[in-house]
């Protein structure tokens, strides 16, 4: 399984994914699912893969071959996020055909994929690629996207995330969303890769790999368990237990 996500905000949007790959108990390892394609000063594109491995592989070297050969369309020819998201479901479901034809059980080749990126002066867009080739946008009501094991990391994001986030507290929560979904899910693990893009600036200068080990990975991780003990702890009392305090006062009380 995998944990991808993408938050679109006013001022850029943030990508974070996990590198766990698991094809049953004994075999797993770890693949980077982000995957970045810049020409700077021009147009920028990041690809978060989920599904079959081989099926996201293959894609994202067609995509790059593509590039090599100057066969279009591709990433550089391009003239909208449009454009470039109808590109990649060809590109995955001719991918996931091929497959199918030389499988001989009943493996699924399905992938799904989240594309962001900006040209030139146009919006910076998020978009989700389903197996099918459709895609769609995020909402304004929740702007952000999900692929693979979403359910964990979620409901953080139902309550933080707004279109006027700011970049730097979106990567944080979306840090605890990836936080959530590894301590409730053993497929989904570091390292974990995170990108900030801020709209405009057609470079992608923010980028961090996160290991188990991380310095910061685990400060992170320590606040936000104290933080929600902390909450906790600071919720409403229920009324029996305001009235067994009071007892216990007056008995104290008494005894003294």
């Amino acid at each position: 399984m995998t944990y991808c996500l993408a938050i679109n905000t006013d001022t850029g949007f943030v990508l974070c994914s996990d590198s766990r790959t698991n094809a049953g108990f004994d075999n797993i390892s770890t693949y980077s699912k982000m995957h970045t394609f810049v020409w700077p000063n021009s147009r920028v594109f990041a690809l978060l893969s989920a599904g079959n491995l081989a099926t996201t592989q293959l894609v994202v070297k067609r995509i790059k071959a593509d590039l090599e050969n100057a066969v279009t369309p591709n990433l550089l020819s391009v003239n909208s996020m449009q454009e470039a998201a109808d590109y990649v479901a060809t590109v995955s479901m001719s991918v996931q055909n091929l497959h199918v034809v030389r499988d001989t059980g009943n493996t699924s080749f399905e992938a799904t994929f989240i594309l962001a990126g900006q040209i030139g002066a146009s919006r910076h867009e998020t978009l989700m690629i389903y197996p099918q080739g459709n895609y769609i946008n995020e909402s304004d009501a929740h702007p952000f996207l999900q692929i693979g094991e979403i359910k964990y990391g979620k409901p953080i994001l139902d309550r933080v995330i707004k279109r006027d986030t700011q970049l730097n507290p979106a990567a944080r929560c979306a840090l605890v969303s990836m936080n959530s979904t590894v301590r409730s899910n053993l497929t989904v693990g570091a390292p974990i890769d995170l990108l900030i893009y801020e709209k405009g600036s057609l470079g992608f200068s923010q980028q961090m790999c996160l290991t188990e080990e991380d310095p910061f990975a685990k400060q992170l991780s320590e606040a936000w368990n104290k933080g929600l003990v902390a909450a906790l702890d600071n919720l409403p009392r229920f009324y029996w237990e305001s009235s067994a305090n009071e007892t216990t006062t007056e008995a104290i009380s008494l005894r003294k």
